[in-house]
């Protein structure tokens, strides 16, 4: 059970960048060119770091996010917004600052607190991109993520804390944008489709 879990935890962030890509092309949806490039890094790290730490079937959550986000990334450089303005460079300076202490730690614990701390930079960027516009993002990809992250904490199969925190952190952070297109998507005035 704990194989199939992980392989849903891994397959649904890969379904779930079909209709979010599409969107894109459709201009429909505007990844934040900052939250992307963040997560792009910080997927790589969290998926090294819960190797390191002994994880087996919930590495499919975070290896198939890096892979989903770094596509999202890339197209987001032509398609997305953010990423210049003051509060996206003080973001990325904070990430910089975190992946810097990741560096210098070298321990696999203390690296994953701080993945999942410059995470929530980046998540903390499109969320106020989307209470700005909530309809620039789609929500079954975000919803799909949310159960990756689920489907991650029920593959570890254990309680540890070390293992369950990457997981659970990703449910709740892309919970956390469902949520806000949700509570915005109702008050703000409709300028695309929400998938």
């Amino acid at each position: 059970m704990l194989q199939f879990f992980g392989f849903l935890s891994g397959l649904l962030p890969m379904i779930g960048v079909i209709p979010y890509d599409r969107d894109i092309f459709l201009h429909k949806t505007k990844p934040h060119r900052g939250s992307f490039f963040i997560w792009s890094i910080l997927g790589g790290i969290a998926f090294f770091t819960q190797f390191a730490k002994g994880a087996t079937w919930s590495l499919f959550l975070p290896g198939a996010d890096t892979i989903a986000t770094l596509s999202i990334f890339v197209l987001s450089i032509w398609y997305g917004t953010g990423g210049l303005n003051k509060r996206d460079i003080g973001a990325l300076l904070f990430a910089i600052t975190g992946l810097a202490l990741w560096y210098f730690t070298k321990q696999p614990l203390a690296a994953l607190f701080i993945a999942i701390g410059v995470d929530a930079i980046g998540t903390t960027l499109t969320v106020i991109k989307t209470w700005e516009d909530p309809h620039s993002e789609t929500f079954s990809s975000w919803l799909l993520a949310a159960l990756g992250g689920l489907f991650g904490a029920l593959a570890v199969g254990r309680l540890s804390f070390a293992l369950l925190a990457y997981p659970i952190y990703i449910f709740i952070a892309n919970g956390l944008v469902n949520a806000v297109m949700l509570l915005r998507g109702k008050s703000a005035p409709v300028s695309t489709v929400i998938d």
